[in-house]
């Protein structure tokens, strides 16, 4: 742990409204100094805050002790509820005293995350939002991007992906702005969570990997303890089981540093996962009552549900129906009252099975059908949120091109302004200079255009296999579905069959070259007006204006029958590439996102029936048709 100087926390002295300079005042250096202890010794950080009321009880100062006691409430939300909520009455009582008057945004953002962290999420959320609204109000941009780190998390929690992004995507930049990088680490963080919970575990353990880096360069252990759990977390759903068990046992060995007890208790319960995982369930239900005891330690209930969950995992291995069920029961009533999709979808597929166990037919029924019910609303939620949230950063980065490009014509026009001006108070000679530069001006604004052209296609244009990328495709299919009177259209989803195999035996410049290849056969066959782009990763998207589904279906196929005759015999040997393919035909006021949402379920289907096949999902007006499919018989275990 390197040392802790004030030196690195002048700048926050002016930023947040203290009464001294820090090197005048000890307890507003404390006050600094436990704010970054929070995210490397939270012990440390609460000894900074309390020796700092030592100091403010001899010199009163309602803003540093507000600030002092939010480092307390910090430190018990975690920790003791009651102890928290003393906390909290106590900065409510001084803030009519207090100074700066985005501090009420602060005490309202604790006090929220102290009732999330005891499963109160609907009142939590009503302080978030208030606490926006304060910190807005009066531009305190420290306390707003705090409020929304809290409140976007908890939005993700219930399934608010689009809205949770957009609040934690706003966070991020304030921290930015404001120098404050370890509070934007942490929220990285929990954008990677964001993706964890829309399903996309690559790209979360992708951002999960590069934070805990950073982290642990700069010291941050308690922060990188809970960067580890989450991507023990990710790992674990990807079936990584080795990675996973490395990655919880990092994150215990640090809480154990620092007597972190929230902390070991959710990596214990991580580590019993991965036990569930691998067929030991009497090695989780140890590890479980070690987590179990530490949770009587903090109020925190959704990790009492994690440890319920996982604790009738293990009993109904084990054949102990009676008390498998108590404690699914538990479990399954916190993640309801917290309608957290995800662990209730799984706690329903648990009970069904250990009903089933126990020859309870009728109760082993409704809870498979509870658990398909919950999957789909999962998946259908991941699906909308995941069109929602890139729309939103669509038109987040496009709005921003336009606005850069206003800023550049603006000056150019105040430069000619300028120059107008002048040339009204000289004569000859500065008439021939001011054609001059009327003629510098004339090359700039033509260099600007076609700079412009030119950052237009690199926007619209994957950067690996020079493909359109999904932005040009989407806009052009949006505008096709615009179209009064417009003949059906078909889209393609195209997914590469194991290809995350190819990354992790042959590594990932193997894998790109796989794209390229893939990207040169796609582009043969497409021809205009169809349109190839890449959606991202693996995946690939056709357009077919003008084309019905019978048409389509045939496309696809010629597709899925050329893609094994790629030569990659120079990277992979004799192995053949396969794809799966997704089809969809437009309807009466069809929407992209409804297209793509019928395409990636497709998808699924093809993946379901063994992979190498091509599968169809229609609107309810439209009739389905089944396409002939060159399945292997293995089982699915998830998309690549």
């Amino acid at each position: 742990m390197p040392p802790r100087k004030a030196a690195w926390l002048l700048p926050f002295a002016v930023l947040c409204g203290g009464a001294w300079a820090a090197d005048q005042n000890p307890a507003l250096a404390l006050i600094e100094l436990g704010t970054v202890a929070m995210r490397t010794d939270p012990d440390a950080s609460k000894l900074d805050a309390e020796q700092a009321l030592d100091i403010i009880r001899r010199h009163p100062d309602a803003d540093l002790e507000i600030r002092a006691r939010l480092l307390l409430c910090d430190y018990y939300s975690e920790r003791d509820g009651s102890a928290a909520r003393q906390q909290i009455d106590a900065t409510s009582a001084l803030l009519p005293q207090a100074r700066r008057k985005g501090l009420r945004a602060g005490v309202l953002t604790c006090k929220g995350e102290t009732l999330e962290t005891a499963g109160d999420n609907a009142h939590a959320m009503i302080d978030f939002d208030e606490a926006v609204a304060v910190a807005t109000a009066v531009n305190d941009e420290q306390m707003l991007a705090e409020a929304l780190f809290s409140r976007g998390y908890l939005r993700a929690l219930q399934g608010e992906y689009a809205a949770g992004m957009s609040d934690v995507r706003r966070s991020h930049d304030l921290f930015e702005r404001i120098n404050m990088p370890q509070h934007a680490l942490t929220v990285l963080n929990s954008i990677a969570t964001i993706y964890k919970r829309m399903g996309d575990y690559e790209q979360a353990s992708h951002i999960y990997d590069r934070v805990r880096g950073q982290q642990h360069d700069a010291g941050l252990r308690r922060d990188e303890a809970v960067t580890l759990h989450n991507l023990g977390r990710a790992r674990l759903m990807l079936g990584d089981w080795a990675a996973a068990r490395a990655d919880f046992s990092g994150c215990l060995a640090l809480s154990q540093g620092l007597n972190y007890t929230r902390g070991m208790a959710y990596a214990l319960v991580g580590l019993a996962s991965v036990g569930n995982a691998t067929a030991d369930p009497n090695g989780a239900l140890r590890t479980l009552e070690q987590a179990a005891e530490l949770q009587r330690r903090t109020p925190d209930a959704r990790l009492n549900a994690q440890i319920q969950l996982a604790r009738g995992s293990a009993l109904r291995q084990l054949q102990r129906g009676a008390e498998a069920l108590s404690a699914l029961e538990l479990a399954e009533t916190v993640f309801k009252q917290a309608n957290s999709l995800e662990e209730l979808g799984i706690t329903y597929d648990e009970l069904a099975m250990v009903y089933t166990q126990m020859g309870d037919w009728h109760s082993a029924y409704q809870y498979r059908s509870e658990a398909q019910t919950t999957s789909e609303k999962l998946l259908h939620n991941q699906l909308d949120q995941r069109f929602a949230t890139l729309k939103v950063e669509f038109d987040t980065a496009t709005k921003e091109k336009e606005n850069a490009l206003l800023l550049s014509q603006n000056a150019a026009d105040q430069k000619a302004l300028v120059q107008e001006r002048r040339a009204n108070t000289l004569q000859t000679t500065v008439i021939l200079l001011s054609l001059l530069l009327l003629a510098l001006l004339t090359t700039l604004v033509l260099y600007q255009r076609r700079g412009a052209r030119h950052m237009r296609a690199l926007a619209m244009t994957d950067e690996l296999t020079g493909a359109p990328n999904r932005r040009a495709v989407l806009t052009r299919l949006e505008a096709l579905l615009q179209q009064d009177g417009a003949p059906p259209c078909s889209i393609l989803v195209i997914d590469i069959d194991h290809f995350k195999s190819i990354n992790d035996k042959h590594g990932h410049q193997v894998g790109d070259e796989t794209l390229r290849l893939l990207t040169v056969k796609l582009r043969g066959a497409v021809a205009e007006p169809a349109l190839l782009g890449r959606l991202g990763g693996e995946e690939f998207v056709v357009a077919l204006p003008n084309t019905g589904l019978h048409d389509a279906q045939l496309f696809a196929d010629q597709i899925r029958a050329q893609v094994p005759l790629i030569d990659l015999a120079r990277w992979l040997g004799e192995r053949r590439i396969t794809v799966s393919i997704g089809v969809t035909t437009s309807a009466a006021a069809d929407t992209v996102s409804a297209m793509l949402r019928r395409a990636d379920a497709a998808l699924y289907a093809a993946k379901h029936a063994g992979r190498n096949c091509v599968r169809t999902d229609l609107a309810t007006d439209v009739d389905a048709t089944m396409v002939w499919c060159e399945a292997t018989k293995m089982p699915f275990v998830g998309r690549g």
